[in-house]
C-alpha cells in the first residue's frame, strides 16, 4: 500500500482533500480561511433550508438516531416508505426505492437485470465509475460507444441483436463535462432494436426538467425509460440513492439487489429529510429558476473574458487547462484567493483535458459570483489560459 501511494504522490494524483468547518454554504470556513464554494453538488442550496433541517431534527426526536436493522427485516419505518412515495409523486412514476447512496443504487441493481453472455450492457464510454463497478459486477458482454455518439450506439445494438436481454447505460448529465445524453435519441434507438434504458441522473436530479425532475422529465419521456437513477447528496442536498419508475421496477429491486437488501436502513430523520426536500424542490420553484440564472451568467461571463468552459449545458462549468498541471496551477491561484475550484486531472480525465470544474449554486449570489470573476480574470493571462 505504501508503494502504491508514494507512487501516486511522486506523480502529483493522491488525495489532499481540504477541511470544511461550516455547513456546506456559498460562503464557507475551509482549513479556517473564509471561501467561495464553487466545488459542492449542493446545486439548490438545500442542505442547510430551515424545513429540511427542522424535518431531520422532529424525525430524529420521534424515531430515534438509526434504525436497528436492514430494510428487508425489521428497518422498513412508516417515514422511509413517505419519501420514497413522494420521490415517485415528484418523478411522475409509478414506485421507487431509496438506497443508502447513488453508488449502491448502481452496483446493486444493475447485475439484477442481466444473467449471462446472453446478454448485453450498452455504456456510453464516459459513464460515471459507479456505473463500471455495476456492470463489472455481471456476467454479460459488454459493449462502448463513443460519447453521446448515436450513430455508434446504433452500430452496437445492431451488432447484438441476437442478445436475450440488452441494456443501454448512460449518465444523463455527466459529472466532468456537464454535457446532457441525448436521451431522446437513445430511447428512440433502444425502442426500435428491443433494449432496456438505464439512466444515472445524478447530476440532473433537481436541475433538469420542470422544476428540476430530472432528465426523463426535461425530454418529456414519462413511460419510456426503464430505470431512472437518482442521489439526494446533490441538489436535494441530503443523502442518499433513489432508483425510480414502474410498480414491477421497484419491486425487483427490493428483492434482488443485494446492497439494498444488506445495507442497513437510513437513519430516520435522514428518511424525513428526504421527503422534505423533495416537498421543498415542489413548492418552491424559485431556487431551480435561481440555480438556472446563476449559471447562464457565470458560463456567459467565463467565456466573454475568453475562458474556455468546454461542452457544459448545465451548472456543471468546466474550465479547461490543457494538461494536468495547468489545472493544479489555476486550482492553487484561486484557493489562494479564496475560491474552492477543485482540479480534475489524468487519469480521472485524458491528458490533455485537465480542467478546473466550477459548479453552480441556487445559493450564490450575484456579488458571489461577480467576485470569483474578478479573480479568474486576475489570475487568467499569468497561467495562459486567456
Amino acid at each position: 500500500m505504501k508503494e502504491r501511494y508514494d507512487s501516486l504522490r511522486s506523480q502529483g494524483l493522491e488525495w489532499n482533500p481540504p477541511t470544511l468547518e461550516t455547513a456546506n454554504l456559498p460562503r464557507c470556513t475551509m482549513d479556517g480561511r473564509p471561501t467561495i464554494m464553487l466545488s459542492a453538488n449542493n446545486y439548490l442550496n438545500l442542505t442547510s433550508h430551515p424545513k429540511v433541517i427542522e424535518a431531520m431534527i422532529e424525525a430524529t426526536r420521534k424515531y430515534g438516531a438509526g434504525s436497528g436493522s436492514v430494510r428487508a427485516i425489521a428497518g422498513t419505518m412508516d417515514i422511509h416508505l413517505e419519501a420514497e412515495q413522494k420521490v415517485a409523486e415528484f418523478k411522475g412514476v409509478e414506485a421507487s426505492l431509496i438506497y443508502s447512496a447513488g453508488y449502491t443504487a448502481n452496483v446493486g441493481l444493475i447485475p439484477t437485470l442481466v444473467q449471462g453472455k446472453q446478454d448485453v450492457i450498452i455504456s456510453d464510454e464516459l459513464n460515471h465509475g459507479s456505473i463500471i463497478d455495476g456492470v463489472r459486477l455481471t456476467k454479460a458482454q459488454r459493449a462502448v460507444y463513443g460519447h453521446n455518439d448515436m450513430g455508434a450506439l446504433e452500430a452496437v445494438l445492431k451488432e447484438h441483436s441476437e442478445a436475450d436481454r440488452k441494456l443501454v447505460i448512460t449518465d444523463g448529465v455527466f459529472s466532468m463535462d456537464g454535457d446532457i445524453a441525448p436521451l431522446a435519441e437513445i430511447s428512440a434507438l433502444a425502442e426500435e432494436y428491443g433494449a432496456m434504458v438505464y439512466v444515472d441522473d445524478c447530476h440532473g436530479e433537481g436541475v433538469l426538467g420542470d422544476g428540476g425532475a430530472g432528465i426523463v422529465d426535461h425530454f418529456k419521456l414519462q413511460g419510456k425509460v426503464d430505470f431512472e437513477i437518482g442521489s439526494f447528496s446533490k441538489a436535494l442536498g441530503v443523502q442518499g440513492g433513489i432508483v425510480a419508475g414502474s410498480e414491477d421496477v421497484r419491486t425487483h429491486a427490493l428483492n434482488h439487489s443485494r446492497s439494498w437488501l444488506l445495507s442497513g436502513s437510513q437513519p430516520p430523520g435522514v428518511a424525513a429529510a428526504q421527503k422534505a426536500a423533495v416537498e421543498v424542490l415542489m413548492s418552491e420553484p424559485e431556487h431551480h429558476a435561481r440555480l438556472w440564472e446563476n449559471t447562464n451568467y457565470f458560463r456567459d461571463e467565463l467565456q466573454s473574458l475568453g475562458f474556455d468552459t468546454g461542452l457544459s449545458q448545465t451548472p456543471i462549468i468546466p474550465v479547461m487547462c490543457g494538461e494536468s498541471p495547468n489545472a493544479k496551477a489555476l486550482s492553487q491561484a484561486l484557493a489562494d484567493e479564496g475560491v474552492m475550484a477543485g482540479a480534475i486531472t489524468f487519469p480521472m480525465v485524458a491528458r490533455e483535458k485537465a480542467r478546473v470544474r466550477t459548479q453552480m449554486s441556487a445559493g450564490l449570489s450575484r456579488d458571489d459570483l461577480n467576485e470569483v470573476l474578478r479573480i479568474f480574470e486576475k489570475v487568467g493571462p499569468g497561467l495562459g489560459l486567456i
